[in-house]
Parts: structure tokens; C-alpha cells; sequence
């Protein structure tokens, strides 16, 4: 018999070859314990090319509530926009497939909206590395701390609940997107910053809360880790630009201080004031950068807080690089978001 007390839910995973990370995304929200007769499970592909696909269809086959759909302009903020105009689910649920989700995921995500009132929901994101090896153990350190990513409290976490700017995933009332539209298509990357600050704008409330836990699996290298923030940085301005003003201070600083280090840089040519104040940032920089390395990392192993110390700069600089780029492209050239996105590859 349905439990019709609860309310229809719909997950929407966005994917495009994730044959290494969907089966266990999809395991982990089958296991949950919300009712299965009221759950609706949407993986919008991105016509990926690898086994994607098979192994969606094979999940689909044995699980009637799993369903795949094709996202041929192959981006995720097409693909959200795909899932929600099929959802049937009164609440919509964004997961990711380079995650996987405890038992209660969704049900305490709907018992908090519910009690709270809130318009979008989100718990605490664990960076775990996606293998063994120094680097990605690295990796996870850096985006789990606040010199990596500064007071992004998904990716730090939170002790109490608190209203936030915005959070991982998202569970959201359907009607949200009926009030204030759907996500930004021309935003490949940061559509669900742009989102919930537009949400936010509109009288909306996101409530990041420590009691919901998911586990996220990072790029395993820092040649994709640099794609993937220089494409946050890049797409920053655009964001800035559609809601009028810079979302956060801290989406600004890396950008900022490397825009100090490049002028100093230049100064210093001429001006000994300027060489010295160089020499200070850069020292400054490379000291926190060891003593924070080597405090968070050295519990993982030698090899790992001397990754760290690469980890960091990587994420500091890829994205103050490409925050400027995208001033450059958006706020000076005024280039056309779509042309924009062909010259910059999506990492994978």
C-alpha cells in the first residue's frame, strides 16, 4: 500500500560519463529508506560515451523507479532543467554522481524542509578521495579545509543547522521553480550558486544542516582539479554579472590576491618598495601554506602534506586565473555566454 503521507519525491542525477562512480551513486540511493513507492529516480545522461549509459539501463531494468533520459546539449544545468520538467515528485532532490549517500539521506533532508519551512535543504558534503594515492588524498584534505576553500561550510561543516548562501546537491520544494524559474542554461558551471542566490533574493531560505552527510568523490589529479576550478573561476563574473552584484567576498579573494601578486610583480621592475612587498606576499603565502600543509596533511603520510602543499596554490591560482578571464570575456569584451563556453573545455 503507498504511503501517501509522505510526499513524492523526485532525485535528479546529472551525469555524463561516469561509468567508475554511477553504480555505487545509484546503489546508495536505492538502499535509502524513504518509501520506494513514493521515490522517482531521473539519470539525465549527457550522451556519455563511455558505459555509462549501459549501466543506468541495467539499474532501470531491474528498478521500475529509475529512468534515463537524454541530455543532448550534454551540459548539467540543461540536464536539471530536463529532470524537473519530467519530475512528478513534489520535492526535488539533486544528487551527484561522484557521490555516494547514507542510509537517511533523503528522508532527513524532506523531515527538515518540512519542519523548517525551508525552500532548499542541504547537509554536509565529505570530500573522500576518489583512490588511494598521495595526490587524491591530497586533494580531498585541501577541498575539505578552510585555506582551501574558505567558509563554504558544506565543505568544512557545520556543528549547528545554519542558513547559508548555498549548498551541495539541494533538496528543494517543487514550487520553487515555478516562482523563480529554472537554472541558468548559459551557466555551465555555478548554476546552482546563481540559483540560490537568486532564490535568496526572491525572499527564499537555504538551511545547511550537520545531521545529513553525503560523500563526494573529487578529481584524482591536479591536472583536472585545475580544469575544474579555473572553470568556477571563469564562470563567477557571468553569475555576478546576472544577479547584479558579487554573490560572497570570499568568491573574490583568490582573484584579488593574485591580481596584487601580478602587479607587484610588474611594479618591482622598477620600484624596490614593490619588489619588497612581492617578496613579503610571496613568503607570507608560501610560509601558510607549508604550516597548514604539513598540520592537515601529515596525519595521511609524508607524501600527502607534500601534495597538499601543490593542492592548495592549485586551487588558489587556477581560480583567481580564471575569475580574470572571465572579467575579461564577460564584464570587458562582453562575449556571448555560449561562445565563451565553446573556447573553455568541461572537464570531466
Amino acid at each position: 500500500m503507498s504511503d501517501t503521507s509522505q510526499p513524492a519525491v523526485t532525485v535528479l542525477v546529472p551525469c555524463r560519463d561516469e561509468e567508475r562512480f554511477i553504480g555505487a551513486c545509484l546503489d546508495s540511493i536505492l538502499n535509502n529508506d524513504y518509501p520506494k513507492d513514493r521515490l522517482e529516480i531521473l539519470v539525465i545522461d549527457g550522451m556519455s560515451q563511455d558505459g555509462t549509459r549501459a549501466s543506468v539501463s541495467r539499474y532501470s531494468a531491474n528498478h521500475p523507479s529509475i529512468r534515463l533520459l537524454d541530455n543532448l546539449k550534454q551540459d548539467t544545468p540543461h540536464g536539471l532543467n530536463l529532470g524537473i520538467a519530467a519530475a512528478i515528485g513534489d520535492i526535488i532532490v539533486r544528487m551527484d554522481a561522484h557521490s555516494m549517500y547514507p542510509k537517511n539521506y533523503i528522508s532527513r533532508l524532506v523531515a527538515w524542509l518540512s519542519k523548517t519551512g525551508a525552500d532548499n535543504v542541504g547537509g554536509v558534503c565529505m570530500t573522500v578521495p576518489a583512490n588511494d594515492s598521495p595526490v587524491a588524498r591530497a586533494i580531498a584534505r585541501g577541498l575539505s579545509h578552510p585555506f582551501g576553500v574558505g567558509t563554504s561550510y558544506f565543505r568544512i561543516g557545520t556543528s549547528t543547522p545554519r542558513w547559508v548562501d548555498t549548498v551541495f546537491g539541494g533538496c528543494y520544494r517543487r514550487d520553487v521553480f515555478a516562482r523563480i524559474g529554472l537554472f541558468d542554461e548559459q551557466l555551465i558551471r555555478n548554476q546552482d550558486d546563481e540559483f540560490n542566490h537568486r532564490l535568496i533574493a526572491r525572499g527564499g531560505r537555504i538551511l545547511l544542516v550537520p545531521d545529513v552527510v553525503s560523500y563526494y568523490y573529487p578529481r584524482s589529479s591536479l591536472a583536472q582539479l585545475w580544469r575544474m576550478f579555473y572553470q568556477y573561476g571563469y564562470f563567477k563574473p557571468l553569475v555576478a554579472l546576472k544577479l547584479g552584484r558579487i554573490g560572497t567576498g570570499r568568491q573574490v579573494v583568490p582573484m584579488v590576491c593574485l591580481g596584487l601578486l601580478v602587479g607587484l610583480s610588474v611594479a618591482s621592475i622598477a620600484s624596490p618598495v614593490a619588489r619588497f612587498m612581492l617578496m613579503l606576499l610571496v613568503a607570507l603565502y608560501l610560509s601558510a601554506d607549508f604550516a597548514v600543509s604539513f598540520a592537515v596533511g601529515l596525519s595521511s603520510g609524508l607524501r600527502c602534506a607534500g601534495w597538499l602543499m601543490l593542492v592548495f596554490p592549485t586551487l588558489h591560482v587556477s581560480y583567481g586565473m580564471g575569475y580574470m578571464r572571465g572579467i575579461f570575456d564577460f564584464v570587458i569584451r562582453r562575449k556571448r555566454p555560449d561562445i565563451a563556453t565553446n573556447a573553455i573545455p568541461l572537464s570531466r
